[in-house]
């Protein structure tokens, strides 16, 4: 979830902001109606405003939309603009939109529910002739040399200063990818689109692509970089790709379990996967690296997943078998006792007392109930 710091960030960032006012310039016209789909503090709500829209429905499920509601008021475009403090999943509009606007991205446009969220909206809540923003996206892959990025990244777990054995960890970090900002020259191979993200037809949030380098210069590679270009409107677009003007994106990079030596004759395949399960995907790379020696032709072999880079509990994974029976524990018997309550049209306060007076050990007082209680009715309440 973006703090207020994260919103800031994006407001100055003047080629990713510049991009989006111009799109929306393009776009929006008079009398029409827009769906500023996480609207965060509201700064594309009152862009559509500026630039004419009839009214603007901005939708987020973040604290921050109250914030973005007295930036309205304080610019008079308040009569203009309906807050939806609700995930976009959850939300009808009385009209549909002539213009939907978003950026719910991460470092890549596989961020948590992002693109769930734009399939959904352009499906039910879209004019059939209506405008995406943004339209497509490009993904795009190199083979990178990274060492400081690459040490940066294992030396915790290699060189730590305190002269403990701490390689256990060294499978799982090597599983997790991570934001970076790449320079042209740090790229052993030209970059390959990987996929492109057409969202007037996208219909899944999950990623399936593959690409296939020969070495473009020898040296010393420790993982894949991928990054986007955006198409926002005709004529209107920007990149984050290694040497572009700085974005608030950065890069991805995902890490190999060891460096390899590359050839100039070395042939690089590299597939990458994302699945969203739950609220969040699951990222897997696999890499295949071959010379030209027919003897031994394949030089490293990689199967990576961001499964494999979560410590994860085998009693928690017990709990998620589709086998396993579960009964409930003591919290889980106080919020079902809490939830139940709350459908019989008792108030917070009352629904506090009885708390305290069935379930008295977890609670050293009434208002520790009712802090129980209030975020449960933050939770399931209408």
């Amino acid at each position: 979830m973006y703090g207020l710091a994260d919103y800031g960030y994006m407001i100055t960032d003047q080629v990713r902001t510049g991009a989006y006012v111009k799109a929306l310039r393009a776009t929006v016209k008079p009398g029409s109606a827009v769906l500023d789909l996480g609207t965060g503090t509201g700064i594309f709500a009152l862009l559509a405003c500026q630039f004419g829209a009839r009214r603007v429905y901005a939708v987020e499920p973040n604290d921050c939309v109250q914030l973005a509601k007295k930036i309205a008021v304080a610019n008079g475009f308040m009569d203009r603009i309906e807050f939806i403090q609700d995930v976009s999943l959850r939300t009808t509009l009385p009209e549909k939109a002539d213009t939907i606007v978003t950026d719910m991205r991460g470092v890549l446009p596989f961020y948590r529910e992002n693109l769930r969220s734009i399939i959904d909206a352009r499906q039910r809540l879209l004019k059939p002739n209506g405008t995406l923003i943004p339209q497509i996206e490009t993904l795009w892959a190199a083979v990178a040399e990274v060492p400081d990025l690459y040490r940066l990244h294992l030396s915790p777990w290699n060189e730590n200063p305190h002269g403990f054995d701490m390689k256990p960890a060294l499978e799982m970090v090597t599983n997790q990818w991570r934001r970076a900002r790449l320079k042209p020259e740090q790229l052993l191979s030209e970059p390959k689109s990987l996929a492109i993200l057409d969202y007037a037809s996208l219909e899944s949030p999950n990623l399936k692509g593959k690409v296939c380098w020969i070495a473009g210069r020898a040296g010393l590679a420790h993982g894949i970089t991928v990054w986007f270009d955006s198409v926002l409107a005709d004529g209107v677009e920007f990149s984050n790709a290694p040497g572009k003007p700085e974005l608030i994106y950065g890069n991805a990079f995902f890490p190999w379990p060891k460096p390899v030596i590359l050839d100039l004759t070395d042939t690089i395949s590299f597939e990458l996967m994302a699945d969203l399960v739950g609220t969040d995907h699951v990222w897997r790379w696999n890499t295949t690296i071959r010379t030209q020696d027919k003897l031994s032709p394949i030089k490293a072999r990689f199967n990576q997943s961001s499964f494999l880079g979560e410590p994860l509990s085998p009693d928690r994974l017990r709990k998620s078998s589709v086998h396993f029976v579960p009964h409930l524990n003591m919290d889980g018997r106080i919020d079902a006792f809490i939830v139940k309550l709350m459908g019989e049209g008792i108030s917070l306060g009352d629904i506090a007392s009885q708390v305290l007076n069935q379930f008295s050990a977890p609670f050293s007082c009434w208002k520790d109930a009712l802090t129980r209680v209030g975020k449960l009715s933050q939770k399931y309440s209408q």
